[in-house]
């Protein structure tokens, strides 16, 4: 590639077992997983382990000439910070790893102070996930205040996926306002197929908010590749809060049960509705910026079989 592209928004874990919403989620086999009352599948069918590790992640990084890769958590995968954190001491230079908290009751704060003194670089809030029946988490909580100043102290980025529209953009605007020097990724592009999905966009014209694109893919799935909807999507944004502010993510390793990885990006860098530097920014400048990568590998393009 003529730059360096870098992945916002992926996953990792050894194995699926938790509950969420008092539903199970447990790996299965072939890439399948129980998931909250179904069998879905879950990894692509020759992951038949169910680990979704990153020696496997980076091999299709290096074959789809991605550079680096932020991982992000969520509660459906179960926590994962003890294997994420000897990912992150393994690969440095490859992942920038998020821990997880667990926000949905009181005592997450204790949890985020050791995580950050682990050497966690990120802290992952799957936010739709806390619209709990017995009771709302707010994001703008005591408990979460606190937190978010710690963060802001030690120069910990806040990840954070949010419910559907302006459900919780108040609170986090709140956030924002309270800690300025706090920097903020809001994940999967703001779930852009919803209304009001613009309202989370625009909490992106604070100077330390961007946007990323992860599940993007998944959201415009009905229309498929090359998902001309998303690139539309994805001008519209950068009309609102500018190209600068956007930044691509697959939400690996779900997204590549339908199509591959290199297909999660391709869409954008084959696309006449963007320019050359809106692609360069958007495909891995931005968020290598942003996350403070350095120096990143060389990934030449190695043909297949078929060409």
């Amino acid at each position: 590639m003529e730059y360096p592209i870098i992945d916002a928004h992926a996953h990792l874990w050894l194995r699926q077992d938790t509950v969420v919403d008092g539903l199970p989620i447990r790996t299965l086999e072939n890439g399948r997983s129980l998931f909250m009352g179904e069998v879905r599948q879950m990894l692509p069918p020759f992951m038949i382990d169910g680990r979704n590790s990153a020696e496997v992640f980076l091999s299709n990084m290096d074959y789809a000439q991605v550079s680096a890769a932020v991982i992000t958590q969520e509660f459906i995968d179960g926590i994962q910070n003890e294997y994420l954190a000897d990912v992150a001491a393994r690969y440095p230079d490859r992942f920038f790893v998020c821990g997880l908290c667990e926000f949905r009751k009181p005592g997450f704060y204790e949890q985020a102070e050791q995580l950050i003194e682990q050497g966690f670089r990120g802290i992952k809030i799957p936010a739709q996930r806390l619209l709990l029946k017995e009771g709302r988490v707010w994001l703008n909580s005591d408990e979460m205040m606190r937190m978010f100043h710690l963060m802001e102290q030690k120069q910990v980025l806040l990840s954070i996926d949010m419910a559907d529209g302006a459900t919780q953009v108040p609170e986090l605007e709140e956030v924002i306002q309270e800690c300025p020097q706090l920097k903020v990724a809001i994940g999967h592009f703001a779930m852009v197929t919803m209304p009001g999905w613009t309202e989370q966009v625009k909490l992106a014209r604070h100077p330390n908010v961007r946007i990323e694109s992860g599940g993007i893919t998944w959201l415009f799935n009905d229309e498929f590749y090359p998902f001309r909807g998303a690139v539309r999507a994805i001008r519209e944004a950068a009309d609102l809060v500018g190209m600068d502010k956007l930044m691509w993510g697959s939400d690996y390793p779900r997204t590549i049960t339908a199509i591959t990885y290199r297909m999660s990006y391709d869409f954008v860098s084959k696309s006449a509705e963007l320019t050359d530097d809106e692609k360069r920014l958007f495909l891995g400048e931005n968020a290598r910026s942003f996350y403070g990568f350095g120096t990143l590998p060389e990934l030449p393009y190695i043909k297949n079989m078929s060409e």
